[in-house]
């Protein structure tokens, strides 16, 4: 039989820094809940669910209902991911069709 060798050491090498650390991350993309138009819900009643949940003042509510109603939906919340998960769940609670997304501005 041959003679039995132990492979050569490796070397490792440290990686070289060339990131500027003052230069701050921009922060994460927020998410935001949407709330959308359905032919069930009163519209006095998402104003309701709004002003309830969410602690919107009647005006800013009656706001966000609008928009729901006329143009088919409306930002109402935004946040981290699972404050939006949270918010959707609520929003289906009180049966709204509601979805997140990853805000795009």
């Amino acid at each position: 039989m041959g003679r039995v060798t132990a492979p050569a050491p490796l070397e490792i090498e440290s990686p070289e820094t060339t990131e500027d650390l003052s230069v701050v991350p921009e922060p994460d993309v927020p998410w935001i809940t949407l709330v959308h138009n359905d032919p069930v819900n009163l519209m006095s009643y998402v104003t309701y669910v709004f002003q309830t949940y969410f602690g919107y003042s009647k005006d800013k509510a009656t706001e966000l209902m609008l928009d729901v109603h006329h143009k088919g939906r409306a930002v109402v919340s935004s946040g981290s991911r699972e404050e939006m998960e949270r918010d959707v769940q609520a929003m289906h609670g009180y049966g709204l069709w509601a979805t997140l997304q990853q805000d795009r501005k």
